[in-house]
């Protein structure tokens, strides 16, 4: 069994500094064997901002694979924006835009969705999803096959479909060829768990999506700050949801969902309950 951590949209400059501290110690309780943060570490892309998200990231257990988001290029500075859109990025969290972590159970990939052309808006390319392919086209079937970006691929009901990361369709048809299991995203600062068959009619395929709440941020969106605890234990996938609650001054589990393999890719479990 392996256990993921899923950390989004922190976006320090704006964040709850409250929530900083226990959050860390939870994490590091947890024990995950991969730490994944899928984008928009800072608010405004500024030197102090990702100072402190490099803080934060060195108070987390490793390995971590993180990707930016698009608070993460530059607003304001406009020769940034278009000639060094993630230099500070580089320079403070990673240097590594698509990082990759592959063990015996489960690969992670991260894809770098932000563009300098799109003030909120991603887009992936066909470089990046070749590359993608290639590195799991070589790996086992058993192992699970986790791809990790900012935009989604998929969204929860009630959203625009302008949130939808650019050339999803041609991803999504690659994805199914190389057998891609799970699919991590941010963004919207929503918490969400379910399969891609409703949007994308692949036979006999479906991916998992896992869409994570902002973990630290003000900018909670009507939802509380909230992280997800993956558990893959093939062909079976857990995701609890970590809550921050206040009156606790902690982040306990709120829900837990069960996904499995199946013929045609991912689907619920439904749990049914026992009567007594």
């Amino acid at each position: 069994m392996r256990t993921l951590v899923h950390l989004s949209d922190l976006h320090f400059g704006c964040v709850d500094e409250a929530l900083i501290g226990p959050l860390a110690k939870l994490v590091t309780q947890i024990k995950p064997d991969v730490v994944v943060v899928s984008g928009d570490l800072t608010q405004r892309a500024r030197t102090e901002q990702f100072k402190e998200a490099r803080r934060f990231l060195a108070s987390l257990p490793s390995p971590q694979i993180v990707v930016p988001g698009n608070h993460d290029v530059p607003l304001h500075n406009v020769f940034n924006r278009f000639f060094q859109p993630l230099d500070k990025y580089q320079r403070y969290i990673t240097h590594d835009l698509e990082p990759v972590y592959v063990d015996e159970e489960i690969a992670v990939v991260g894809i770098n969705s932000a563009r300098s052309l799109t003030i909120k808006s991603g887009r992936v390319n066909e470089q990046q999803i070749a590359r993608s392919h290639a590195k799991f086209c070589v790996l086992d079937a058993h192992i699970t096959k986790i791809i990790v970006t900012h935009h989604p691929f998929d969204l929860p009901e009630a959203h625009d479909d302008q949130e939808i990361v650019g050339r999803a369709p041609m991803a999504m048809g690659v994805f199914a060829n190389c057998g891609v299991d799970l699919l991590l995203a941010g963004h919207l600062h929503v918490s969400n768990a379910g399969n891609t068959a409703a949007r994308y009619k692949i036979g006999g395929y479906s991916a998992l999506v896992v869409q994570a709440g902002t973990a630290t941020s003000i900018r909670r969106r009507d939802e509380s700050n909230s992280f997800n605890v993956i558990r893959i234990n093939s062909p079976n996938i857990s995701i609890d949801r970590f809550t921050w609650k206040p009156e606790l001054a902690a982040f306990t589990v709120s829900t837990t969902e069960s996904f499995q393999r199946t013929a045609n890719g991912w689907s619920r479990v439904t749990i049914t309950p026992i009567a007594y």
